[in-house]
């Protein structure tokens, strides 16, 4: 498998790897995991690998070779086209060294770890399965970096050489089947793998969380946890908050735009910014907010569901999703039941919205409990993980290598 992103990173695309590489490892496969320094989300090279330039690891049973790379704080067109140049540069040089594979994986984004993955593959004379859980070129075009226009190009051009030379094509939701095929991908070659709540349930009761945090009960208490970046537009949560002293607003987590977020916060009382909490305590701070927000820019085309949704699901509070009424997460709060839809970027909207729920309390309740009822019923991690093992299944059983999937198309 190559994912950039891996434990210790307990957020994004992460734990989504690091638990299917255990998964397989576990049912008795030899597992390897070419991998970056962990940097996500707070965009900081973590102190345990500094001076590092490769290293080779155990975890959960596999095998994890890490290759060093450069780390943006900040996020501009030619930054990132740096960090996706080292990893790519790094990682073909310096391939894992392990037995021949009968597959390779690979989590997109990143960029370089899809264009590796398709490189390794091809020497090997073995299938390649992407598993995209985001488009960088699409990404690229609505995130608001200066040079975004002709980095979307390039990635565009990456995504389709990778795509190109898949066996078969894993997506997480429904709405990246056009963008997928767009890229030259047949349609009988795109699998759908949604991602599964890979978080525990809550333990402690929520008061007692509350009180340890300093949450008073009284006050309505809308969090966001995760990445903080241009993507989230979490500026319109700063802005509600400055509307009305009397909720209490949260942040937690990092990025690269948090810096900026502080200094907009700076005179309101009311916004409070928190590390990202512990794996093992993170359910129970979920569970001990009121409302759990997730936010994204207007001019953001959604079609990927980010992780912290399955996660909100399954802490049983109710969704507040200020985000574009078409693409995955909207389709995932309506199906599920258990949120409200804002427009995006419209702090009046998402805080008229944040009031109806307090003065309702029973129904905020009912909206929460449906989170974890639809965890049960769709996103569990056995069911998640067995959609991966049949995705896999199927590309060994064809025998079908890069090359043939190529002729195929």
């Amino acid at each position: 498998m190559v994912s950039t992103n891996y434990a210790p990173e307990h957020t994004g695309i992460g734990p989504y790897a690091t638990q299917l590489a255990e998964h397989w490892a576990a049912r008795g496969a030899d597992i390897h995991v070419l991998a970056g320094m962990p940097h996500y989300p707070s965009w900081r090279l973590d102190p345990d690998y500094a001076g590092r330039w490769r290293a080779r690891e155990s975890r959960g049973g596999v095998t994890v070779h890490r290759r060093r790379h450069t780390v943006p704080a900040r996020q501009t067109a030619l930054r990132r086209a740096l960090f996706e140049a080292s990893l790519l540069c790094h990682q073909l040089a310096a391939p894992p060294r392990m037995p021949r594979p009968h597959a390779v994986v690979a989590q997109l984004p990143s960029l370089a770890g899809a264009v590796a993955a398709a490189r390794i593959a091809h020497r090997h004379r073995v299938p390649f399965v992407p598993v995209v859980q985001d488009l960088m070129g699409a990404a690229a075009a609505q995130s608001g970096i200066s040079g975004g226009d002709k980095a979307a190009a390039v990635a565009a051009r990456a995504e389709r050489y990778a795509l190109g030379r898949a066996a078969l094509v894993g997506v997480i939701h429904d709405t990246f089947r056009p963008r997928v095929e767009a890229l030259g991908v047949d349609p009988s070659r795109i699998r759908l793998v949604p991602n599964w709540s890979h978080v525990e349930r809550p333990s402690r009761p929520r008061g007692e969380t509350r009180a340890r945090l300093g949450w008073p009960e009284g006050r309505q208490v809308v969090l966001h946890s995760g990445n903080m970046g241009l993507k989230q537009g979490l500026e319109v949560l700063v802005d509600a908050a400055r509307l009305d002293p009397e909720v209490d607003f949260v942040l937690m987590g990092d990025g690269n735009q948090r810096t900026a977020l502080e200094e907009r916060a700076r005179s309101v009382p009311n916004l409070r910014f928190l590390p990202a909490a512990e794996t093992a305590d993170f359910p129970d701070v979920l569970a001990a907010a009121d409302v759990l927000a997730v936010t994204q820019r207007a001019s953001v085309l959604d079609m990927s569901v980010p992780s912290k949704l399955t996660s909100y699901f399954a802490a049983g509070r109710p969704v507040l999703a200020s985000v574009a009424a078409e693409g995955g997460t909207a389709d995932e709060v309506r199906r599920s039941g258990a949120g409200v839809l804002v427009p995006p970027e419209d702090p009046a909207a998402l805080l008229n919205a944040v009031r109806e729920l307090a003065a309702d309390p029973g129904a905020a309740d009912r909206l929460g409990a449906r989170g974890p009822a639809y965890v049960d019923e769709r996103l569990s991690r056995a069911a998640g993980l067995g959609r991966l093992d049949d995705l896999l299944a199927e590309v060994l059983d064809r025998g079908t290598t890069v090359h043939e999937g190529v002729r195929r198309t």
